[in-house]
């Protein structure tokens, strides 16, 4: 590669990334000048008022990461705006919860300019340049940005702000229209100028506390108090490769290495369909026995200590399992960059505003998250923490290195369908040694609850095990099985299903 390799879930944050490393950027300034860009070109998914993980790695290092998710507000008001709401997949329906009662603190502010300050090389007023020029003069809306649109249209329109930036002439905008955000832009320049302490201890923290004053959680206390963690990524082996992801408080990437571990300790990386599906479903047993206490942040790391994965173990080798009763998570507006530069640098980061709240901060264009409103991300109950902590995320980009040397950027949106989704194509990739193409846009699965979700062309075996399941087969590929999207040394791919884009140039 000249410049580097970029999969993004938009055309337009492609394009943000290859700019920024065609004039002498590296990964990182790529990666945070596109995430900006996708905050207009992939409105619905990610946003200014929702939080992200960023795995990093530098030449011959060893690879970091980034946690500025969401966190969760000390909380002051008997009186919450707190309303549900469905979409609608065709296949299945899904509720969540929207209004100001739904928004956690946001962290996509301080990360994103903190990665950019401690490992970017170009002037900050140049990596948001491209994100300013498309939120300012508009981007024409995809086919599949204006259905993801349409999808979360109530939530989109729920406010006045949200009516007059998304309805023209009368109507909501479709595949073609042009979608401006000039308030966004302006934001932006305001960042430039000032920094993050102008969004989380500033005039802005001041406007997001008067919006959310009444029915919210959101304060200047609660924005002051955000911060962004540097943590220690865990990791796996299989065969040569060593794969990266994030650790607890997040439960996506402890999750992952639990089920893969699994697969790998009984010799089933490369057994058939059903292995995976019973190891999907005792992962979301072991969630469910670890995660009891609302309050403890760190306990879902409990789940990879030697004696708990050893018993988990000995039921999956026994075929015990029970279904899961986890019920379905949310519809998963979240978005992934995978990015290596020339000099292998290498950036996979996953950001979301859950579906958002409907709630915007009119002067700044900002839809805020409604990570409050998240059933996967609150599994003891809405507004039952009584401490200010990490919210759990099922967000967990990847880094996979063979001999030290990074090969895969991967990560995925798709909110309880991440996990599953990334651990298909890494045994695709690793295992059944598929092209990256293939390793992406092969058919997957779902299990949970009771419920085993497919894409078309699956096929089962006549297994006892299988009759317990409520098989729910889809017609055609779908954003529900998430969007996984991958850089490596000698391509890359952007996944179909959440219209993605990738390109090694």
């Amino acid at each position: 590669m000249k410049f580097g390799a970029v999969a993004a879930g938009s055309k337009e944050t492609l394009n943000t990334a290859k700019d920024l490393l065609k004039e002498g950027g590296n990964a990182f300034d790529a990666s945070v000048g596109a995430v900006f860009t996708s905050m207009t070109s992939e409105f619905a998914l990610t946003g200014a008022g929702g939080g992200g993980i960023l795995m990093g790695m530098e030449k011959n290092q060893a690879p970091f990461l980034y946690d500025f998710f969401v966190d969760y507000p000390i909380k002051k008001t008997n009186s919450i705006d707190f309303k549900k709401i469905n979409v609608d997949f065709g296949n299945t329906k899904q509720q969540f919860y929207i209004g100001k009662g739904s928004s956690a603190i946001p962290g996509n502010i301080a990360g994103l300019i903190k990665v950019h300050q401690e490992k970017g090389v170009l002037p900050l007023k140049v990596v948001l340049e491209p994100a300013i020029e498309i939120a300012r003069n508009g981007v024409i809306l995809s086919k599949y940005q204006a259905y993801i649109n349409s999808l979360i249209k109530p939530i989109l329109i729920n406010s006045l702000t949200g009516k007059k930036l998304f309805i023209k002439n009368k109507k909501f905008l479709a595949e073609g229209d042009t979608f401006k955000n000039p308030n966004f832009a302006n934001f932006l320049d305001m960042l430039i100028k000032y920094g993050n302490n102008f969004f989380y201890n500033g005039d802005a923290a001041e406007i997001i506390e008067k919006v959310y004053c009444n029915g919210g959680f959101l304060d200047r206390k609660n924005l002051k108090n955000y911060k962004v963690y540097n943590r220690k990524p865990i990791s796996i082996k299989i065969g040569e490769y060593h794969i990266f992801t994030n650790p607890a408080p997040a439960y996506g990437g402890t999750l992952m290495i639990f089920l893969l571990q699994l697969l790998k300790k009984s010799n089933s990386l490369n057994s058939d369909i059903l292995n995976l599906i019973q190891a999907m479903d005792l992962t979301s047993t072991a969630r469910n026995e670890i995660c009891k206490d609302p309050n403890d942040e760190m306990e879902i790391s409990n789940c990879l200590k030697n004696d708990f994965l050893k018993k988990y173990l000995e039921r999956f080798k026994k075929n015990d399992f029970n279904n899961n009763t986890t019920k379905l998570s949310g519809f998963g507006s979240t978005t992934h960059l995978s990015i290596i530069d020339k000099d292998h640098n290498v950036v996979s980061v996953t950001t979301t505003n859950g579906e958002g709240s409907g709630i915007f901060i009119p002067e700044f264009g900002i839809l805020m998250n409604n990570m409050l409103g998240e059933k996967d991300l609150n599994p003891f109950g809405f507004h039952k923490c009584d401490i200010s902590r990490r919210l759990p995320t099922m967000l967990c980009p990847v880094i996979i290195l063979k001999n030290k040397k990074p090969v895969y950027a991967i990560g995925s949106g798709g909110s309880n369908r991440i996990r599953s989704a990334i651990i298909q194509v890494i045994i695709n990739l690793l295992i059944k040694n598929m092209n990256l193409y293939h390793a992406i846009e092969s058919p997957r699965i779902h299990l949970e609850d009771k419920n085993l979700f497919m894409e078309p062309n699956v096929k089962l075996p006549n297994n006892e095990y299988l009759k317990h399941l409520n098989l729910k087969p889809f017609n055609k590929k779908s954003l529900f099985f998430g969007g996984t999207n991958c850089a490596g040394l000698n391509d890359a791919i952007g996944d179909s299903r959440r219209g993605g884009f990738g390109e090694i140039f």
